[in-house]
């Protein structure tokens, strides 16, 4: 299917879209912390600039497409699920749309972009008098079926590309000598022998700017991710794990991308070995294990932390086993990843 051998014509996007809806303005001093996606003007992310709990005075969109009519303006998202929308974000929808028609529609409504900026935003007007370029059948009206058909194509070509290189991953794993065996031999370690521990840093919900710097709190959902925020302190890092000391305590989530880190959290890296992901993800199942010694009011405090025992896989030496992690959890990603992929092309074929 070759977009230079269909015809194109423009139209309006009130002729395009059944719905044209801007969300709601919810000041972030009001967020409650929550498992809701809250859309807004974020270029990143699919549009989501946290998650929230309200569930009064807020106006909710699902499967439709939002677009920034500020900040990152003219960034359109297709949102699959339930999100609570800022007044930042405008929703376009039809109820005859399928997610391919919506993916389609959601390149080409982006392109609008270049017409705006941070001083030049798409108010409600504006965006109703916008026209985009589509593909049109032989009656001259936007030809549905073929934009999703190029979707689905191109859906099928990724799956197979990605399938592939998963299995040249996984053929890699079984031939480099190194062999996943669960009869292994563990030794207890402390916390504090393995990893090197920083804290976090205080930053108050009222102190916080907008931006789209993970902020990492005490909560066991979203990675740890609370907010976005626009603030820098001595407490940004990257390629760690961060670890609850308070709120959900022991809860600790692997964050490879720059974050910063409330007073709730402790950073920890591997003090003896290089900080691969596969190897810290190794490491925070094993903290997890030790979290229902502290649910019942028993404070997993800094210095608890520093002398909680876990276990590892060890060497013939007795030391911790990090190839052996790191490969072990390698072998688990990749399975499930062609196992997903696997059953993506099964429903392909349905």
């Amino acid at each position: 299917m070759d977009l230079e051998k269909v015809n194109w014509r423009e139209f309006s996007l009130i002729e395009v879209f059944e719905s044209i809806q801007r969300g709601k303005r919810l000041k972030k001093e009001d967020h409650l912390e929550g498992k809701i996606p809250y859309a807004s003007s974020t270029s990143l992310n699919n549009g989501i600039d946290g998650f929230i709990g309200n569930d009064g005075n807020v106006r909710t969109f699902q499967d439709c497409l939002t677009i920034a009519n500020s900040g990152s303006v003219g960034s359109t998202f297709y949102q699959p699920f339930k999100v609570i929308a800022s007044d930042h974000v405008t929703k376009l929808q039809s109820t005859s749309f399928n997610k391919y028609i919506y993916l389609f529609l959601a390149t080409v409504v982006s392109r609008i972009s270049d017409k705006y900026s941070f001083n030049r935003e798409i108010n409600d007007l504006r965006i109703k008098k916008e026209k985009v370029l589509l593909p049109i059948n032989a009656e001259g009206m936007p030809d549905y079926s073929f934009m999703e058909n190029y979707m689905r194509k191109k859906e099928d070509q990724l799956l197979k590309k990605y399938k592939n290189y998963i299995e040249l991953k996984i053929n890699k794993i079984t031939g480099g000598g190194v062999k996943i065996t669960t009869k292994k031999d563990w030794k207890e370690f402390f916390i504090d022998d393995v990893f090197i521990i920083k804290s976090g840093k205080r930053l108050t919900k009222a102190d916080m700017t907008n931006g789209i710097i993970p902020f990492i709190g005490a909560t066991d959902g979203g990675n740890g991710i609370t907010e976005f925020i626009g603030n820098r302190n001595s407490s940004i890092d990257k390629n760690v794990l961060g670890v609850n000391y308070n709120g959900s305590v022991v809860e600790n989530f692997y964050h490879p991308y720059e974050a910063v880190f409330s007073d709730d959290v402790k950073r920890l890296s591997l003090s003896k070995t290089n900080n691969s992901k596969h190897k810290l993800l190794f490491c925070k199942s094993a903290i997890l294990m030790q979290k229902i010694k502290y649910e019942y009011g028993y404070k997993f405090n800094g210095e608890r932390m520093k002398r909680q025992k876990i276990k590892l896989p060890v060497t013939k030496n007795g030391t911790p086993d990090y190839s052996y992690m790191e490969l072990y959890m390698k072998s688990l990603e990749y399975g499930k990843i062609k196992a997903y992929l696997d059953y993506k092309m099964t429903q392909k074929n349905q």
